[in-house]
């Protein structure tokens, strides 16, 4: 039986966060065109931040979702606009120098702003994700697929870790870097759900998959147990135990339905 309480909670900070996407696409329209940025990846973008911390304020999720939202607009330059590595070096060099040089850093630039780290980590982490974002594209350009193995420790790529990170850092959790073995784990879970569910549209976009690098459906699935086993050791009962266990749970049940990613 579903709270009804609760949903309806989660439910309105998800309104309350996809208001604010939407209006910062509005003000970098350069960055978001209305394909295949619209409403629904907004709503679902909400739905995931709020659903992994219930008991939040749509402020507390700020960070959260408008990284995330910033991720789906970098992955999309790499993976879908940029047709040569000078290309994906540039926008990997601009977002790492910290200056404003063009939409994609102006709006990371309000996103660094607020997460106010003084450690290192935000910009550690946001190196490793474009770094890993590189290194697909790399594969891709090359038509060299990798090994499952390599393409799971490349899963930086997809970004959860980083979104994680910003949003402790924001919210003032302690011991951070204690928590990202833990964090890292479940990024692989969630990169191979959602590689299950987004199979066909990998392969009419021309990205990578796991499903492409020899594996079938059952054995992914088995791997995604083995992962989740090896994550829950990790996680144990620490204060982002729940938080960490939601990313899962929302996830597999989420891409059993939808993706985020809008028509093109």
């Amino acid at each position: 039986m579903i709270d009804a309480h609760a949903a309806g909670r989660v439910s309105g900070l998800a309104a309350g966060s996809a208001r604010d996407l939407t209006a910062r696409a509005a003000a970098h329209p350069g960055l978001f065109p209305a394909k295949p940025f619209d409403a629904t990846l907004f709503n679902a973008v909400s739905l995931a931040n709020a659903f992994g911390s219930p008991d939040a304020t749509v402020a507390e999720l700020r960070v959260a979702n408008r990284l995330s939202l910033w991720i789906f607009a970098v992955d999309w330059l790499i993976d879908h606009r940029a047709s040569r590595a000078e290309e994906v070096d540039a926008i990997v060099g601009e977002c790492l120098a910290g200056t404003v040089e063009s939409p994609l850093t102006a709006f990371l630039g309000e996103i660094r702003d607020e997460v106010a780290d003084t450690t290192g980590l935000f910009e550690a982490e946001l190196a490793r994700m474009l770094h890993a974002m590189r290194r697909e594209f790399a594969w891709k350009a090359s038509g060299e697929l990798p090994t499952l193995e390599a393409y799971l420790d490349n899963a930086a790529n997809f970004g959860s870790t980083f979104v994680n990170v910003a949003h402790w850092t924001r919210n003032g959790v302690a011991d951070v870097p204690g928590l990202l073995p833990a964090s890292d784990e479940v990024q692989k879970v969630l990169r191979l759900l959602n590689d299950l569910a987004t199979h066909h549209r990998d392969v009419s976009w021309g990205d990578l998959n796991a499903l492409m690098l020899g594996p079938t459906p059952g054995e992914v699935r088995e791997r995604i147990e083995t992962l989740v086993g090896t994550a829950g050791k990790l996680i144990g009962d620490g204060p982002q135990a729940d938080y960490l266990g939601r990313q899962i749970g929302y996830s597999s049940g989420f891409y059993g339905v939808a993706d985020y990613w809008g028509s093109r």
